[in-house]
C-alpha cells in the first residue's frame, strides 16, 4: 500500500469517526463551551473551525504542490479563525455536519490523487511553518484529535456541573 494510500485512509477513517460522534450529540451539547479564553467557542464553534479549516488548508496544500510558497509570513491563524467563524455563524449544526463531510470527502480524494514523492514536496503550513505535505497531511487530522480532546473534556465538565 502506497504512503498516499495509507494517508487517505487514516483522514477517511478519522473523519468517519468524528462525523458519527458530531451527529450524535444533542441540542444542549452543541452549545457547551470548549473554548473561553478571547472569543467564547463552543462544539458547534469547533466543527465550523474544522470545516473552514481543512477547506482553506487543502486549497493551500494544492498550491504548495504546484510549486507556490505557502502561508504568507504574515498570515495570522487567529484573524483567519476570526473571519470564518463570522462566515459561517448562521449555519445550523447539521450544516455543518454536512460541510464536514463534503470537505473531508474533497480531502480524501485530493490526498488520494498525489504520488508518494508529492508527499516531500516543501512549502510553509501556517502552524507547522516549513514542511513537507506528508507533515501537513497528518496534521489534518491530528489537529482534530486535538480539539476532540478538548471537547471532550468541555463535556464532562457540563455533566459534572
Amino acid at each position: 500500500m502506497s504512503e498516499t494510500t495509507e494517508l487517505a485512509e487514516k483522514l477517511k477513517t478519522e473523519g468517519e469517526k468524528f462525523a458519527s460522534y458530531f451527529a450524535g450529540l444533542n441540542d444542549d451539547q452543541w452549545q457547551a463551551e470548549v473554548y473561553t479564553e478571547g472569543a467564547t467557542w463552543t462544539i458547534r464553534n469547533v466543527l465550523s473551525h474544522f470545516v473552514t479549516s481543512e477547506r482553506g488548508l487543502v486549497r493551500l496544500f494544492e498550491q504548495i504542490r504546484q510549486g507556490g510558497p505557502g502561508a504568507a509570513d504574515d498570515f495570522s491563524i487567529d484573524r483567519y479563525n476570526a473571519r470564518q467563524q463570522e462566515k459561517t455563524q448562521n449555519l445550523t449544526p447539521a450544516e455543518l455536519l454536512q460541510q464536514y463531510k463534503s470537505v473531508r470527502a474533497d480531502s480524501i480524494a485530493w490526498v488520494s490523487g498525489l504520488n508518494d514523492a508529492e508527499l516531500e514536496i516543501q512549502g510553509r503550513h501556517p502552524w507547522l511553518q516549513q514542511t513537507t505535505l506528508r507533515e501537513m497531511i497528518k496534521m489534518l487530522y491530528l489537529h482534530n484529535q486535538l480539539h476532540y480532546r478538548d471537547i471532550k473534556k468541555a463535556l464532562s465538565t457540563q455533566v459534572n456541573e
